[in-house]
């Protein structure tokens, strides 16, 4: 037996070893593509792009190289970061050839569970089906009293620390605070209690650091479906406390305190559920949360449609990283841009307070229909999308088609591109959203009256894949982002209450936003803590 696993273990190294030849010496069909050289032998150029100072590294990617760009990813593989439009759309509809990577989906499989973020074809589809009511216009609009009620508490609890003179404040610390009560009982129909002012909370406090810690081990996380396929889990397991990376430590206790919280929220509400508690059984005929339809909608599923606790319970923390730092964050972008265009914030605050003279809250239909705002929210996306790009990899060889033809190495002339199969690929969010050649040479300038026009004919003719505005910043096809109207809702009404209530001035220090899966703001490039500090004053009405 023992001779056997050795056979098996050495035959599997050899084909890693065989593999990884060919990447670094065997010429692919990718070497054409204009791109950077590589800049490590064993992580490519992902040092570069995987890089929390990487935003310019991006932009000037796109700029310098075009629409296609090849990249060296790690352990001598070629990829391509790709924003032209008809081959992102080639991308998006042909979701079962361009798939998450395997590592990106078994990485998500260890945080999530077997989640929305971690599954593919008709399990994904299935899992799916069962969470778009509570994503439905008619649902949005239930549930904004629920948003108001928690923006007005964020706003009373800004307002204690904010005099009559501008006062700098935290804004990020707030904004998640506030998004994570949001998502707490819109999403899950739990308070964190998360505007207790003296209160530590874990919880809070885990999904912050999980991005950019996850974003420290993208090298690693690379590594993951070999490492598990050479060493067995039991060992993985037992070896896990002992790991001497600090950023690894760490994520195992982020893992930790989101499981522990979201297991104990499902079985309070299953114990409620079973017990035939009054409210909660009300909450569920009422559909009030995203949790409690769920699992309302699973319990009368048919059986081959239904999904294991598991599954639901993974569905839980998905929900919650997805709506908590990427709302927020967004938020902070947008109050952060306000402060640094005064004229577009005042322009905005009059709007608002037309809409809503004597500061009673906006209903949901009048809301969502505010031209500015609506203008505000999608510049702001558009120009500072919070993901800057995803990651997919081909399943079998393809043909990458083109909207223009790019100039290869050798000069020829490429219409196509011929992409071998688990060639690693980057959907580039952001170059996308800022590409010249569809939004126009104002395309890196914020400018939310762009939105109030027609759009330029180049953009309409693209017909960019995303299911949001023109923009990728959402995605879209079979993959797109669930959860976008919820997050729609939530900047929306906390603009209308925060912008009625303060100005938001440009704060004492430098702010510098930083590239990570959801990217963040820090005071300044030496610190990688999430703040945002700006100056806010009263409104006077």
């Amino acid at each position: 037996m023992y001779s056997l696993t050795l056979y098996a273990f050495c035959l599997l190294l050899g084909w890693a070893f065989w593999k990884l030849f060919g990447l670094y010496f065997v010429k692919s069909p990718l070497d054409n593509i204009p791109g950077p050289k590589r800049t490590s032998l064993f992580k490519g150029n992902t040092q570069e792009i995987f890089n929390r100072h990487g935003l310019d590294y991006l932009q000037k990617l796109g700029e310098q190289y075009g629409q296609v760009v090849r990249y060296h990813a790690p352990l001598g593989a070629r990829g391509l970061y790709v924003f032209d439009p008809k081959a992102l759309s080639h991308i998006v509809v042909k979701d079962q050839i361009y798939e998450e990577p395997r590592w990106f989906l078994r990485f998500n499989l260890i945080l999530f569970g077997p989640g929305l973020v971690s599954t593919l074809g008709d399990h994904h589809r299935k899992q799916r089906k069962l969470l778009n009511p509570a994503f439905s216009t008619d649902h949005m609009r239930h549930m904004t009293p629920i948003f108001y009620n928690i923006t007005h508490t964020l706003r009373d609890t800004v307002a204690a620390k904010v005099q009559d003179t501008p006062t700098e404040v935290n804004v990020l610390h707030w904004l998640s605070r506030g998004a994570l009560e949001i998502v707490g009982q819109g999403g899950l129909g739990f308070s964190f209690d998360a505007f207790s002012v003296d209160k530590r909370n874990a919880y809070a406090e885990a999904l912050q650091e999980l991005p950019r810690t996850i974003f420290a081990l993208h090298f690693w996380r690379v590594l993951l479906p070999y490492v598990s396929l050479i060493v067995p889990a039991s060992i993985r397991r037992a070896a896990a406390p002992y790991l001497p990376h600090a950023a690894m430590q760490r994520l195992r206790q982020i893992i930790e305190t989101m499981d522990e919280q979201s297991r104990r929220i499902y079985e309070t509400k299953k114990i409620l559920l079973e017990k035939g508690d009054d409210a909660v059984t009300h909450q569920m005929s009422e559909g009030r949360d995203i949790l409690s339809i769920l699992m309302k909608a699973n319990r009368e599923a048919n059986e081959e449609d239904r999904l294991p606790e598991d599954e639901l319970i993974a569905q839980m923390t998905t929900i919650v990283l997805a709506a908590t730092d990427t709302t927020s964050n967004a938020l902070g972008r947008i109050f952060h841009m306000l402060s640094e265009h005064e004229e577009i914030q005042g322009k905005l605050r009059a709007e608002l307070f037309e809409a809503g003279s004597d500061g009673e809250d906006i209903p949901y239909d009048q809301l969502v229909d505010l031209p500015y705002l609506d203008a505000v929210c999608r510049e702001t996306l558009r120009l500072h999308p919070p993901a800057s790009f995803i990651n997919r990899e081909t399943r079998r060889d393809s043909i990458l088609p083109l909207s223009d033809p790019i100039e290869g190495e050798d000069g020829s002339l490429i219409t196509e591109i011929a992409v071998p199969k688990d060639t690693p690929l980057m959907i580039a969010i952001r170059s996308s959203n800022r590409n010249k050649a569809l939004w126009g040479d104002d395309a890196l300038e914020f400018k939310p009256e762009r939105w109030l026009a027609p759009l330029p004919d180049a953009l309409s003719n693209a017909h960019v894949p995303g299911i949001y505005a023109n923009q990728m910043t959402f995605l879209g096809g079979g993959r797109a982002c669930i959860g976008f109207k919820f997050s729609q809702l939530e900047m929306k009404v906390v603009l209308a209450v925060m912008l009625r209530s303060f100005k938001f001035l440009p704060g004492g220090k430098e702010v510098h936003w930083n590239l990570a899966p959801v990217s963040y703001p820090t005071a300044g490039k030496d610190s990688a803590k999430p703040e945002l500090y700006l100056k806010l004053e009263p409104v006077k009405v």
